[in-house]
């Protein structure tokens, strides 16, 4: 029978190279690096006594430099035992756990289906390099020329240009035999119950085409010509063959340059990767339109332990770092890691390789730092140590920071260097940050407050205002919309431009009302329409969904709480802060409650004086977050307000 690409990669997946061939050889133990998944060994093909046989966990393949021989898991199983290719696949599927498939006809017929997909999806990116090689695509040379892509490297890519039609590539694709289904499926066309005739998706772009880890092209992100366009780049919409969640864009080449030894660096945009890969840096990869997620650090930490992120220098880039730094932390495992560059501020690895060439990245790849160190730096920015309770507040945050890493080892010594650096930063007594609060959105924030204590006399969290407290805690209004979500709602609705700042965000956001999810959807939707729209227009169409009611509970639960930093009459600064501040503690709550079931399984299977401490550890973070806010010093005072409460 015929196995889907799928599920062998599945096997793939669960049992690494060095598992399958350690049962026939004996690892070389000096030469061997178990912790980069890199072993050494006699040939088990021909006799030798100096190890030149090598097996890779990252890329899945064994390699012998004396005799030749390479191949992935099934393949060594074959050759070595005899075994024919559905015996093999039986065999590691049973040590992965999985099920044998069944022959099932609709199954090889959606995977038949995906191979014509591939064929379809070359095909268009062959139409685009054409378009791009001649006259109507003389606007899209000058811009790469502009950028300076050199036509070797804009063959590398297979750069191409969209033409300003809405049924250019259809055309195309149609006189080579492809169906408006197929062309559908792929993500090439707009269709839609609503349109009477499906049009192309790309229009007047620059086109990148986008490959999965052998190569095939899944995708496209386009980058707009025009400046009137109402997206700057637009990627290929989810599909049978594309999942922005687990791709990266140059991530085939980038896995041989990791391997080879060069660095991997995760940068923002199509650009910055391809100006890093002309300065010699082939290890270079970006997300697809998405911000780093926990399928990304799976992707980069088969290819190397320590990938190196190296985002914008602006405020949209600094958030993204903080919120990877987020994601990672629970992920950490001994000896992976990440480190982080800064940028400067407004600045990209394009515009900086473009001034200062490979010098100036090289100089700038020497200023990264370990991700212990540049969560430090990012936690006392602007940090008050000059009272017991600001203090106290600092080390309430940094502890709950390291709680939130998994594994017990590389808690363990989170908490032990932070710790080391709060004594070295308090022992100076020099009142670090006294006079100087961290200036974000406009707002100057700073900790506060009175302290509560554990039994065991350890600083577990901070009080504030009760108005504040009020908005954190889940249905507080009784109206079925948490507070919390009100607070989000209404700064969207309020102000509309805040929309784009937290676009991929905001669409992919847990919530726990339907009600908030369809006005959420409804919002984004109209924002994505006309980025241009009013306070009073996305109100009426609010109104004329059906969501007047909802609307009404969303308005009494900001009035009758307080909340007007989310009102039309707030400054846009403190809007923006408290968005961010009702984000950062809504991702913070979800994040902690999949812990906690996670703790909670984990004590049942093993019940231990650890797991219980965890367990506890946890469910005191959720009582912080729930009911526990840094009170933020002068907020309001761009609207016109001194009150400091949110």
């Amino acid at each position: 029978m015929r196995f889907s690409d799928q599920f062998l990669d599945d096997i793939r997946d669960r049992v690494s190279i060095s598992q399958v061939v350690g049962e026939h050889v004996a690892w070389d133990k000096k030469k061997s690096q178990p912790q980069r998944g890199d072993y050494w060994a006699c040939c088990p093909f021909h006799g030798e006594k100096t190890p030149s046989f090598h097996a890779d966990d990252r890329r899945g393949r064994y390699h012998c430099f004396g005799c030749g021989v390479s191949g992935d898991q099934f393949r060594f199983l074959t050759e070595k035992t005899g075994m024919s290719f559905p015996e093999a696949v039986e065999r590691l599927a049973n040590v992965a756990g999985l099920p044998m498939p069944q022959q099932d006809p609709q199954a090889a017929a959606r995977a038949e289906k995906r191979k014509s997909l591939y064929d379809v999806m070359d095909m268009a990116a062959g139409y685009f390099e054409q378009a791009l090689a001649a006259n109507v695509g003389a606007r899209a040379r000058g811009y790469l020329h502009e950028r300076g892509v050199a036509p070797k490297f804009q063959n590398m890519f297979r750069l191409g240009f969209a033409p300003d039609s809405r049924n250019g590539l259809k055309e195309y694709l149609a006189s080579n035999g492809v169906t408006a289904k197929e062309m559908i499926d792929c993500g090439l066309l707009v269709a839609g119950d609503d349109i009477a005739v499906p049009f192309d998706r790309f229009r007047d772009r620059l086109m990148f085409p986008i490959t999965d880890m052998r190569g095939r092209v899944v995708a496209f992100g386009g980058r707009a010509m025009s400046p009137e366009a109402r997206a700057k780049y637009l990627n290929s919409p989810e599909t049978d063959l594309f999942h922005k969640r687990r791709m990266l864009y140059n991530g085939q080449m980038a896995r041989q340059a990791s391997h080879d030894g060069q660095p991997l660096i995760v940068v923002e945009g199509y650009m910055d990767v391809i100006a890093l890969v002309q300065t010699g840096y082939n290890g270079a990869v970006a997300p697809l339109g998405t911000a780093l997620t926990d399928d990304h650090l799976g992707l980069l930490w088969k290819m190397t332990d320590r990938p190196i992120l190296c985002f914008d220098g602006d405020s949209a880039g600094q958030r993204a770092a903080d919120k990877s730094m987020d994601i990672m932390l629970p992920m950490l495992k001994p000896g992976v890691t990440a480190e982080i560059i800064r940028l400067p501020e407004g600045v990209d690895p394009d515009d900086l390789i473009q001034k200062e060439g490979r010098q100036g990245f090289e100089a700038l790849l020497k200023s990264k730092v370990p991700l212990s160190e540049a969560l430090w730096e990012r936690e006392i920015r602007g940090a008050r140590t000059d009272t017991p309770e600001a203090k106290a507040a600092l080390e309430f945050k940094l502890k709950s920071l390291a709680n939130e890493i998994a594994d017990q080892s590389v808690r363990k010594h989170y908490g032990q260097a932070f710790n080391d650096k709060l004594y070295q930063l308090f022992r100076a007594g020099r009142g670090f940050g006294a006079k100087s609060n961290t200036q974000r959105g406009g707002g100057n924030y700073q900790s506060g407050g009175q302290g509560r204590f554990s039994r065991g006399g350890g600083n577990k969290g901070y009080q504030v205002s009760s108005s504040l407290k009020r908005t954190l805690m889940p249905n507080a209004s009784g109206s079925g919309v948490a507070s919390r979500e009100a607070v989000i709602l209404a700064s969207l609705i309020n102000h509309p431009e805040l929309v784009e700042m937290h676009l991929e965000d905001l669409a992919e956001i847990d919530l726990q009302s339907g009600i908030v999810r369809k006005m959420l959807d409804l919002i984004l939707a109209a924002y994505s329409g006309n980025p241009e729209i009013k306070a009073e227009q996305l109100r009426d169409r609010l109104s004329g969904a059906g969501f007047g009611e909802e609307l009404a509970r969303v308005d009494h639960i900001m009035k009758n709480q307080g909340i007007w930093q989310v009102t039309s009459q707030a400054d846009f600064r403190d809007a923006e802060v408290g968005l961010n501040h009702a984000l950062a503690l809504h991702y913070k709550s979800h994040r902690l409650n999949r812990e906690l079931k996670a703790a909670e399984m984990a004590l049942g299977n093993e019940p231990s004086e650890e797991s219980y401490e965890r367990l506890r550890d946890i469910q005191n973070q959720i009582t912080s977050v729930d009911g526990t806010e840094a009170l933020i010093e002068g907020f309001g005072s761009l609207s016109g307000r001194s009150t400091r409460s949110l």
